[in-house]
């Protein structure tokens, strides 16, 4: 199945708000982790969002070019054709990226898809961000409503944010300075955002209530899930039901699974997981060198073992082990065995 159509993602996000799950958005940097996001989504039968940051753009590029733009191409070409060979629905996103990079970032992305509209294919991105977050909110509503023009002439989705997710993650980072309050989302910004945003096209909104990029031992994060609900509440309340938002979750790597299904209930139908996919990549890798370092390098001159020093010996470990921490959060997210492909 190729990557879902910008019809096939609209529905997926109806479902979810209408059902109460929500979609694991994996970030990946190379086919491999690709592969461990689709085989993960594929393994739980979930529909699944896969993501790319500035950083893994520049990674995917390679060192001497270090094109953020020209990397996510790259990957998210390579994305389709991956998704071909699975029986589930997979959309893709690219993740924070800040006002002054939007012009040499997002723009040439949304050119890709214009380009592959021309030719008569899907779109190359179902979804982007424009993290305006850091920016008073009349001149992040005044840039997320420009670049949403632009997206919505497409049939792309713009994510936009109100509030800063604390922590720092590939580049997207709140400060330690930052004053409590910047990092709660108000009902008051979420009715600001609503009307400003709702005729222009479909968006998805991360509203911040104390969620942090990164991981912390239980009891750092201060989560604050009762501030979506006021916050849907106050834009229901003025412009009915049909205006519950739907919302984006950043930093859900090592949040508590209460935390994490209260949120569904307001109106969360994307929860994004970095860190630990992350780690559960690297963890195995780590444990392969370990418990075989005489045969990985080449110790005291002699000539170690190939087969455990080929790349592929331990990046299939970590393939597989990403996979499983993907299926653990669609089993969070309650979107296990609830793939709509076939059906739209």
């Amino acid at each position: 199945m190729p990557i879902a159509t910008p019809a096939q993602f609209s529905q997926m996000l109806d479902s979810a708000q209408d059902a109460g799950y929500a979609y694991p958005a994996i970030n990946c940097t190379s086919i491999i982790t690709l592969n461990a996001a689709m085989k993960g989504f594929a393994d739980c039968k979930s529909d699944g969002i896969i993501q790319f940051s500035t950083g893994a753009g520049q990674f995917a590029s390679g060192l001497n070019a270090k094109d953020a733009a020209h990397g996510c191409i790259i990957l998210a070409e390579a994305a389709h054709r991956l998704a071909e060979q699975y029986d589930v629905l997979i959309a893709l996103n690219t993740d924070h990226c800040q006002p002054e990079k939007a012009e040499g970032f997002l723009e040439p992305l949304i050119e890709a898809t214009i380009a592959r509209r021309a030719r008569g294919e899907n779109n190359l991105f179902q979804n982007h961000m424009l993290d305006a977050s850091i920016l008073p909110l009349a001149e992040n509503i005044a840039i997320s409503k420009r670049y949403l023009e632009m997206c919505a002439e497409h049939e792309i989705i713009l994510e936009v944010e109100a509030g800063v997710v604390g922590g720092e993650e590939d580049g997207a980072a709140g400060t330690e300075d930052m004053p409590e309050e910047k990092l709660y989302t108000t009902p008051e910004d979420m009715l600001a955002i609503y009307e400003a945003l709702h005729d222009v096209g479909r968006f998805t909104f991360a509203a911040t209530f104390g969620n942090v990029h990164g991981h912390y031992k239980p009891g750092a994060v201060k989560l604050r899930p009762h501030i979506l609900r006021d916050g849907q509440a106050a834009v229901i309340e003025k412009h009915g039901k049909d205006a519950e938002m739907d919302l984006v979750f950043h930093g859900g790597s090592g949040s508590l699974l209460e935390e994490i299904r209260e949120t569904l209930d307001y109106g969360v139908i994307k929860m994004n997981v970095d860190t630990d996919a992350q780690y559960a990549f690297t963890r195995p890798i780590v444990d392969h060198v370990m418990k075989a370092y005489d045969s990985v390098l080449k110790v005291d001159g002699e000539i170690g073992d190939k087969k455990l020093y080929d790349p592929r010996s331990y990046l299939k470990k970590a393939e597989q082990s990403m996979a499983e921490r993907v299926g653990v959060a669609c089993g969070d997210l309650l979107s296990e065995g609830k793939t709509l492909f076939g059906q739209i």
